[in-house]
């Protein structure tokens, strides 16, 4: 896909000095990496946020049976150990 920007003289004069410097091979390249840097900030942000939701949740007490669930949850067995597939 092509997309044509607008953007100022010294944010160009910036671009075309990166890749100048060699830090990226075109101006699209640069860009691609910008986008890509975005979309990592936010999948972070995004983790972050599920992560402290768990930890101000009201949690759950871990007992034996609890991890007996969720061994069957992540093997895909029903409780009493047979297979989903059954």
């Amino acid at each position: 896909m092509n997309i044509s920007i607008d953007i100022p003289d010294e944010v160009r004069v910036y671009v075309e000095a990166q890749v100048i410097a060699g830090a990226h091979n075109s101006i699209g390249e640069y860009f691609l990496d910008l986008v890509q840097q975005d979309q990592k900030r936010k999948a972070k942000e995004e983790l972050e946020a599920l992560l402290l939701e768990g930890i101000n949740g009201e949690g759950q007490e871990v007992t034996p049976e609890y991890w007996q669930n969720l061994r069957s949850t992540v093997l895909g067995q029903d409780s009493m150990g047979n297979s989903g597939d059954t």
